[in-house]
């Protein structure tokens, strides 16, 4: 091999390690995002249930027995009890920021949560800020059998 056909190995390395470097870096946030969302759904859905059970008329229910039909979801009262159970959980210290909404669709309860997550590496050009979002839900529907 000739002298001019030599060359250096240093920027070959140098741009392996950015690239190593670089996928550590995705690897690392997307793990702190996947279970920062773990978190946030089992809070959903443990919220979703909360919400279901205090919402479905819970006092008229307990105290005057089950009707034939379906249990009506009052979106009010199952709010409150998301709300509770969400600050009786301790997840405003958990995930600062954590924003709730409450929707009754029929006989079903959905809770959405969505809280900003820190990410432990930043990477150049990603958002300043990112979300995460969990979806729980519960069914308010007496079995008849």
């Amino acid at each position: 091999m000739t002298r001019a056909a030599r060359g250096s190995s240093a920027p070959l390395v140098i741009a392996f390690a950015a690239v190593v470097l670089l996928l550590v870096a995705v690897v690392v946030d997307a793990s702190a995002a996947y279970l920062a969302r773990q978190r946030l759904d089992a809070l959903a859905d443990g919220a979703a249930l909360q919400g279901a059970d205090a919402g479905a008329q819970g006092v008229d229910a307990y105290a005057g027995g089950l009707a034939t039909g379906d249990l009506a979801i009052s979106r009010a009262e199952a709010e409150a009890a998301v709300r509770a159970y969400l600050r009786d959980s301790g997840a405003a210290s958990d995930h600062p920021g954590i924003r709730a909404t409450v929707r009754v669709d029929g006989d079903r309860l959905i809770v959405e949560l969505t809280a900003p997550v820190d990410l432990p590496l930043h990477l150049p050009g990603a958002p300043g800020e990112s979300l995460v979002r969990a979806v729980g839900s519960a069914v308010v529907h007496p079995d008849t059998g």
